[in-house]
């Protein structure tokens, strides 16, 4: 059962695109205060203008062609490209109320997402040594369709994940996606599935509940 600090969460689905350092501005202050007991914990659901963000990890000769704006997020992992038709979710969660376990967080995160994709008739999975959510693509082989980066301050979790809708996936070309050249990235429409943002947003929160019961159990929890 969801326990009556979970339904203090505020959601908010965005409909409009927002700029990803307008995006970094407002995390960084409800982070703070979330810390501070200030706020409510947030999940924010949101699409970002094409740019590419660099995480604490990313390499210099990862960055192939800057057409758009680079950002250094301040989250982990490398390069990732977010634009239009490319669902994110920013997840900030206070993790001592949840159990201090930032592997257990981005674990139930994973599986959320997955969980989420098989909803919708997709097959996707974690695999060892690749971070991201992973499919099977159009030509078999494996493609990433989602991304993880996650950040933690004070014990309050920032960004989160992001999913392949229907952007255009040339724009990944500017980077090497995560730092992994040698796998290619896909979409649900790639797939061959028209599925809107409300729609994704409608599945996703679903399994909300079940994400953050998740937090509260024992490792190898499955949602």
């Amino acid at each position: 059962m969801t326990s009556p600090a979970d339904k203090t969460v505020e959601i908010i689905r965005a409909a409009d695109q927002v700029p990803y350092r307008t995006a970094l501005d407002e995390m960084d202050r409800r982070n703070r205060a979330i810390s501070a007991g200030e706020a409510s914990e947030l999940l924010w659901l949101l699409e970002h203008p094409p740019v590419y963000t660099a995480g604490t990890s990313a390499g210099e000769g990862e960055l192939l062609d800057p057409r758009f704006e680079v950002v250094e997020a301040g989250r982990g992992g490398r390069y990732t490209y977010h634009g239009p038709g490319q669902r994110i979710g920013y997840v900030l969660l206070d993790l001592t109320k949840r159990g201090r376990d930032v592997r257990h967080f981005v674990h139930s995160l994973e599986g959320w997402v997955i969980a989420t994709l098989a909803d919708l008739g997709v097959e996707s999975w974690r695999a060892d040594g690749r971070i991201g959510i992973w499919t099977r693509d159009i030509d078999g082989q494996e493609a990433k369709i989602g991304a993880i980066g996650v950040r933690v301050r004070r014990w309050v979790t920032m960004h989160g994940f992001s999913v392949n809708l229907d952007p255009d996936l040339s724009h990944f070309a500017g980077i090497v996606p995560c730092g992994i050249a040698e796998f290619g990235v896909t979409s649900l429409a790639r797939l061959g599935m028209n599925i809107s943002a409300e729609q994704w947003d409608d599945a996703l929160l679903a399994r909300k509940d079940a994400f953050l019961d998740m937090l509260s159990q024992n490792t190898g929890a499955k949602i």
